[in-house]
């Protein structure tokens, strides 16, 4: 559990591994800037679940993002990141009624799955 494919060199693996993590943990911290979460917060206002789902969706993504890093715990990262991106493509299209906006989560999703496989012992 936990061991990297053999066929990928080390430079490649960690390159994957850090390009999700950063992009997840930057996306997840974003929720919490001052600059930045007003849209957030006008966002999840929207939303109309409160903005402790702001919060709770931005550590969900900086946890998962960090637990991409860990090869142990890279399956549990996925997995959060990858329901948190199926509610959010849920929550665009069917709450906010962008469907089209849902692409950009699903692109998010896609990204992570790809890489999950890509690190995934052959």
């Amino acid at each position: 559990m936990g061991r990297e494919p053999q066929s990928s060199d080390a430079a490649t693996v960690w390159a994957i591994r850090i390009s999700v993590a950063l992009v997840f943990f930057l996306t997840g911290i974003d929720k919490f800037l001052p600059g930045s979460s007003i849209y957030w917060i006008h966002v999840f206002g929207l939303i109309g679940l409160g903005q402790w789902f702001r919060y709770f969706t931005g550590v969900v993504e900086a946890i998962g993002g960090l637990l991409f890093l860990i090869p142990a715990a890279t399956k549990v990262g996925a997995m959060m990141l990858g329901i948190t991106m199926v509610g959010a493509m849920i929550v665009q299209a069917a709450v906010l009624k962008h469907q089209l906006d849902s692409i950009f989560p699903a692109m998010y999703l896609a990204g992570v799955v790809v890489a999950f496989l890509k690190l995934r012992p052959i």
